[in-house]
């Protein structure tokens, strides 16, 4: 069977156990541990991410939550019908995925927020089982242009032909399609680098591609 998730004491990247440990000194009643994937278990959409914030996804253990990317995300989320529920920040909030799961291509809080390439290829066995057993997933969504390599590095295309844009629309040879967007991260949207009407229309043509509502 293969593994989707990581274990919770992961120990294969050094440099990322240590900041673990750090964090969980700190602050011990954090998650402070590799952040599965969530949603529904037969998602039509896959949306991959980066790594945890820490103090987003690693304080709470569930994606993108408890920082200001998760405002933006499933804000969008639910206005295109791929989340229900009032989102507030808690795993406890309530909030559920529907046809859509968020997977990020590091599970554990990178220092700075800045994975290293070897701890990004370490970490695409879990992201490659996840992609592999989700069989009825026919649209993936990447969120910044790591993600989008990360991606494309998993299932053994060249990057070459298949660029990173936002807003890029890329069919792939078994006929399903990556979307690719600027993270939604408060350094995006602050900038304006990232508007909420850019990422929106980005979920319009999703949602199209999905079908349904």
């Amino acid at each position: 069977m293969l593994q989707t998730n990581p274990e919770h004491d992961c120990p294969l990247c050094p440099r990322l156990v240590a900041y673990r440990r750090e964090n969980q000194q700190q602050f011990p009643d954090w998650f402070n541990a590799p952040v599965p994937h969530w949603g529904d278990h037969e998602p039509s959409l896959i949306i991959v991410g980066l790594a945890p914030g820490v103090r987003g996804a690693n304080r709470t253990g569930r994606p993108f939550t408890g920082d200001y990317a998760g405002d933006l995300l499933y804000a969008t989320m639910s206005k295109f019908g791929f989340a229900s529920g009032e989102y507030l920040a808690d795993p406890d909030d309530g909030l559920e995925l529907r046809d859509a799961m968020i997977v990020n291509a590091v599970r554990c809080v990178p220092p700075q927020n800045k994975p290293t390439g070897a701890e990004i290829k370490t970490c695409r066995q879990f992201l490659s089982a996840t992609l592999t057993v989700n069989t009825k997933a026919h649209a993936y969504l990447a969120l910044g242009r790591i993600a989008h390599e990360s991606f494309l590095r998993t299932l053994g295309l060249k990057l070459a032909d298949y660029r990173f844009a936002h807003g890029a629309e890329h069919k792939l040879p078994d006929g399903r399609v990556l979307f690719d967007s600027y993270h939604c991260s408060r350094y995006n949207t602050n900038t304006g680098r990232l508007t909420e009407a850019m990422f929106e229309a980005v979920f319009a043509r999703i949602r199209r591609t999905i079908g349904g509502n």
